[in-house]
Formats: C-alpha cells, structure tokens, sequence
C-alpha cells in the first residue's frame, strides 16, 4: 500500500501513541493529503492547492514542542516508520459546553489507509482517554458525507448546531456532532 511516496508494508501493525515533535513532518503530510482527497470538490481547489506541508510542519512543530498545553493531546497511528494519521482532542471550545466537555479538533488519515480500521482505532484511542461518559463533540463540514457516516457509526449525532466557516473565500456550512 502506498502513503504518499512510500510504501506501507505492514499496515496491521499499527501503532496508536502520543505524538512527539518529530512526528510533525509526517503529521503536516497526512493533514495536507487528506484534506486535498478530503475536501475535493466541497472546499475551493486553489485553496487545495495552495496547502503547504513545509509551512505545516513549521506550524506543528511549534504545537508539539510545547507539548499538551492547554490541556490538548495529539496522538498518531503509526505503519512501521510512517505516519499515516493523528487525532487531537481539547477542551470544547463551544458557547454552550460544560466543564469537562471535550472536543475532538482534528482527525485524519493518509487517503490511502481509508477503509482499514486505523481511524477506528485513533477514535477509539480518544474515548478511551476520555472515558465513555465524557461528552465530546466535533464540527464537520456538511458535504462530508463520508466523515459524517464515519462519526456516526461511533456514537456522534448531529445536533442541530450549525455554523459557517470560510475557507478559500467560500462560505462552508459545518456541523456539530456529539457523543455522551
């Protein structure tokens, strides 16, 4: 199987573990991949085209480097020496949360391990560390459908919040999702 350029051998050995600083390269590739195969046709193509792993790189190591400030914890699945995903999750940061509510911000896989569990186990990596009773939430954007599919067969529902987010000049809608 390949990610990106190299060849993943033995994706059933798939590791889940905190991420480092010098996961930030191969963090700042998964992001850039798989938002171009994510978001292709939703999100505006120069926008797409214009996403820089160089400069995402620069933008996670300085993440990571501080380490889980705030309270915010990255994790990444690894395939032998590749990165091929990551999660992270804070504190919500919605109007309407609870003490204790958690946000899952981000979660991505290379495009070309879509399908094959490794998703499933950075989710549930999060609940874990979260514990079952915690409530998390997400924001997806609506045409998504395949994230959305993803989320709900892992407990999230959408519930009924909304909001607009711009993105390469474009207005797109996005949803709220919640667990618990």
């Amino acid at each position: 199987m390949w990610q990106g350029d190299v060849m993943i051998e033995q994706l059933d050995d798939v590791t889940i573990r905190p991420a480092a600083e010098a996961d930030a390269a191969g963090i700042a590739g998964v992001h850039v991949r798989s938002w171009r195969e994510a978001y292709a046709g939703i999100v505006p193509d120069s926008y797409l085209a214009s996403l820089d792993p160089q400069a995402r790189t620069a933008d996670w190591t300085r993440f990571l480097r501080s380490g889980p400030a705030d309270n915010v914890s990255t994790w990444v699945a690894q395939a032998g020496p590749q990165i091929v995903g990551f999660v992270s999750l804070g504190p919500s940061r919605d109007e309407d949360a609870a003490r204790g509510d958690r946000e899952i911000y981000s979660i991505y896989l290379d495009p070309g391990i879509w399908g094959h569990g490794v998703a499933r186990d950075l989710m549930r990596t999060v609940i874990g560390e979260t514990g079952e009773r915690t409530r998390l939430s997400l924001w997806v954007l609506a045409a998504n459908e395949r994230a959305r599919h993803f989320y709900r067969r892992h407990g999230f529902q959408a519930d009924g919040v909304e909001r607009y987010e711009e993105l390469g000049g474009t207005d797109l809608l996005e949803v709220r999702y919640r667990r618990g």
